[in-house]
């Protein structure tokens, strides 16, 4: 399985698809990583740059994002695609060290006290 770094600067807007759940195996139990944490998957849409297509992305961690909103913006920490293949079937997985809420940014208003306004 080769592992391929993610440039999360070439990607649009990342948005929060289905809020985080449990990764499960085909048994139903909770898959953990190699030490013992419970994965979880968030499916997060890209909006690619200057373009009107949308991408869902099945993002496992190996910790639970919280404060994510459906339809919020998301921030992806170290985002990873892995190549796999079982049963002659093949895809790519995307792992990452954490998914977390974007910072909100708040447009910048006229300057108090600059002329023009009222005394």
């Amino acid at each position: 399985m080769q592992r391929k770094p993610i440039d999360l600067t070439r990607l649009g807007t990342l948005r929060c698809a289905i809020a985080p759940e449990p990764r499960l195996d085909m048994d139903g139990e909770v898959r953990r990583d190699r030490d013992g944490n419970p994965l979880w998957v968030t499916s997060v849409a890209v909006r690619q740059l200057e373009s009107r297509t949308v991408d869902t992305l099945d993002v496992v961690t190996p910790l639970k994002p919280t404060g994510l909103v459906e339809g919020g913006e998301v921030k992806i920490t170290n985002l990873w695609a892995n190549d796999w293949e079982i049963d002659g079937r093949k895809g790519v997985s995307f792992r990452a060290d954490a998914i977390t809420p974007a910072p909100v940014s708040v447009p910048a208003g006229p300057a108090r006290g600059s002329k023009g306004d009222a005394a």
